[in-house]
């Protein structure tokens, strides 16, 4: 990322050497984000983060849908789980009186069943909406069992001379973990961004399928194949380039590795009374270990963790601060009082054996020190 701060300035929409040499960083970079994508290049849309991304995808799609090809008003059906980026926009689409949309409910472990997405579809259906995995709880959702009943619904549909379902996925947990080819989950729209996998914050992608209608959200010059008007920012473009080729490239040992020390904390922190495990016991990603701590509350917490030098969360990071019980474990079944005690445990790549052994041994310590502080009721 370096010189594309200082010495290769150049303005990529340019047509000389300096606006060159910029434009060809940035397709290096688009070449990049599609192979791990399994994606063509003009597939690929640079935005400034995933939250961007969902809102040009489903924002862009209901506007970019011709009226003449629909019937009633366009239906969209997603989860009461997923990220605030995917139910916001949404609910601005219905308070609009653009879309109805259809909230579908999870199990306790914060799963969607494929039937209940098949039962949701109408002839109004334009957008499924299911992210690949819970920021919150790590459960990983059956994206390629949906993405073939929404294929095989399609298939009737085109026979019928009706309007297709797209399919998009939140991808942002998954992109550094998991298969993301876009051919086998069947997507049509996966939103990313680049610090999840240690590009810069500030830069993310939106993959769309060719053919899909998008209408551009962001009006200006035709940069992105008009899709997202805007001078590029070279240099995170570049960071997630390259960030996306190194972990493609060493995921095999991250997933393995980080799996491992991810069991490990979560056997340990279940050895202390009055702690359970949420999301998929199974189904998860690699990185995610989410607990309810019984008896104390989750800003505490963070805050003693914090002076121990340990950073976790409680509920996802973007709603951190907010007292309201966290949306993902409600609809998974859990009361107010016990989403207050939620903990969440992210680990990465440079996560060590003797920082979970660290962990272990702060932790039960503080949850005592904050269970004795509790008021007697």
């Amino acid at each position: 990322m370096l010189p594309y701060f200082e010495k290769k300035f150049g303005n990529a929409s340019e047509i000389h050497s300096w606006g060159t040499e910029a434009k060809v960083a940035i397709e290096e970079a688009r070449r990049n984000v599609a192979k791990a994508l399994a994606a063509g290049e003009k597939e690929v849309i640079f935005t400034s983060c995933a939250t961007e991304s969902i809102n040009l995808s489903h924002k862009g799609l209901i506007e970019g849908i011709v009226k003449g090809e629909r019937l009633g008003k366009p239906h969209i059906i997603t989860t009461q789980i997923e990220h605030k980026a995917v139910i916001e926009t949404c609910k601005h689409l219905e308070k609009l009186g653009r879309a109805e949309v259809t909230y579908l409910p999870v199990d306790k472990d914060g799963l969607v069943s494929v039937s209940a997405v098949e039962k949701a579809i109408r002839a109004e259906t334009v957008l499924v909406s299911v992210m690949f995995v819970n920021n919150e709880v790590g459960t990983i959702e059956p994206i390629e069992e949906i993405g073939r009943l929404i294929k095989k619904i399609n298939q009737l549909r085109i026979t019928n001379s009706q309007l297709p379902i797209y399919f998009h996925t939140d991808a942002t947990q998954a992109i550094g973990y998991l298969d993301c080819d876009v051919n086998k989950l069947g997507v049509d729209l996966l939103s990313l961004t680049g610090h999840k996998i240690y590009a810069p914050k500030g830069v993310g992608a939106l993959y769309v399928r060719r053919g899909t209608p998008i209408a551009r959200q962001q009006d200006g010059g035709g940069q992105e194949f008009g899709l997202r008007a805007g001078t590029e920012n070279v240099p995170y473009i570049v960071g997630l380039g390259e960030a996306i080729r190194i972990v493609k490239s060493q995921i095999t040992n991250h997933k393995s590795q980080i799996t491992r020390l991810r069991n490990k904390l979560i056997e340990g922190v279940l050895q202390i009374p009055g702690t359970k495990l949420t999301g998929h016991p199974t189904k998860r990603a690699p990185h995610i270990a989410s607990f309810i701590i019984e008896g104390v509350e989750g800003e505490a917490l963070l805050l003693l963790l914090n002076e121990y030098g340990i950073a976790a969360s409680t509920g996802s990071a973007c709603t951190t601060g907010d007292l309201q019980p966290s949306h993902v474990l409600t609809a998974m079944g859990y009361k107010p009082q016990e989403s207050h005690g939620s903990l969440r445990f992210s680990l990465g790549k440079d996560t060590t054996e003797e920082e979970i052994d660290y962990v272990l041994e702060v932790l039960p310590k503080i949850i005592e020190k904050l269970r004795g502080m509790a008021p007697r009721i």
